[in-house]
């Protein structure tokens, strides 16, 4: 399958609306939106990062829309962050579109935050040379509850 990142294109954002909307891709991402379903607040995010200075692209699989991957934050600070539709899950997708991300934007260090039983992210994020520096607790809105979190770390 090839994999490509490329700028989002407004024709992008019906798909992640409703690849955000998925039960259980929600679930397992963990930290969410408060209210997924609220298409407003959707794109109010969405305009928001797009006039930042994050890096958002868009991942193609084959030349279909499969998810998104961002770095954003302040210098020093920078996190990653990525979707991939649950169809997609498993292929070697979020992998390779995290590889060409980190490669894109060479600034160090970059941090990731996962749910600690998102065992799919942690292991994407460590093949592209992440490592766990912590673990903390935050309120994870798809789950109702405080769930632990792994704070992973790649240095230059």
């Amino acid at each position: 399958m090839n994999v490509e990142l490329r700028q989002v294109h407004d024709s992008d954002l019906p798909v992640f609306y409703r690849q955000m909307n998925d039960p259980e891709s929600l679930r397992m991402a963990a930290f969410t939106p408060k209210e997924p379903a609220d298409r407003d607040a959707f794109d109010a995010h969405w305009a928001k990062i797009r006039s930042s200075d994050a890096v958002v692209r868009t991942v193609l699989a084959d030349g279909d829309v499969v998810g998104n991957a961002a770095v954003y934050g302040v210098p020093g600070e920078r996190e990653v962050t990525y979707w991939v539709d649950r169809a997609y899950w498993g292929k070697g997708i979020a992998t390779a579109a995290l590889r060409a991300l980190v490669t894109e934007v060479p600034e160090r260090p970059l941090y990731a935050r996962a749910a600690s039983d998102n065992a799919g992210s942690l292991r994407v994020l460590e093949k592209c040379g992440f490592r766990t520096v912590a673990t903390a607790s935050g309120y994870a809105n798809a789950r109702g509850a405080e769930i632990e979190e792994t704070v992973l770390l790649l240095e230059g």
